[in-house]
């Protein structure tokens, strides 16, 4: 392999890692779960498939908002 396509190589490496640097950046915290919030989440929409939920309208209407 010439020089000229080890240094192509590397710069297409340099860009791919600069771009996934600005994906790490831009995370936002909240939107990770944390284990036992990820639990939390199947439960709940495990209670959904078995229509064991109910709406937030249907929510409003039974506490009176």
């Amino acid at each position: 392999m010439e020089n000229r396509d080890i240094i192509q190589r590397l710069d297409r490496i340099e860009n791919q890692m600069k771009e996934m640097k600005e994906l790490i950046i831009n995370i936002d915290a909240d939107s990770i779960l944390t284990p036992e919030e990820e639990e939390r989440l199947e439960e709940a929409l495990e209670e959904h498939k078995r229509g064991e939920s109910i709406s937030l309208e249907d929510l409003k209407k039974e506490l009176g908002d």
